[in-house]
């Protein structure tokens, strides 16, 4: 493992220096594509929107348990009434 000399773990990538300058030549080289390139764009917009739907499903999905898995708290079902 990647530990500092205090025992405590090394900085994720994107927090370092070369990720940071990596993350930003992106944001800038995607931003004047998107402007060189906007009404390209602009036309498959619709289909990238749907596109993006099962990808959000797939990569939303698998954290926090996924779907129904809901924890209760100890002792009580959905019949309880107060």
């Amino acid at each position: 493992m990647n530990q500092l000399e205090t025992g405590a773990p090394a900085p994720s990538f994107w927090r370092r220096p070369a990720g940071m300058a990596l993350a930003t030549a992106a944001l800038i080289a995607g931003f004047y594509l998107l402007r060189e390139h906007w009404g390209h764009v602009l036309s498959y917009w619709p289909y990238l929107l749907l596109l993006a739907c099962p990808l959000m499903h797939l990569m939303h999905g698998h954290g926090q348990g996924g779907h129904g898995r809901h924890l209760q708290a100890p002792g009580r079902t959905h019949n309880d009434k107060e």
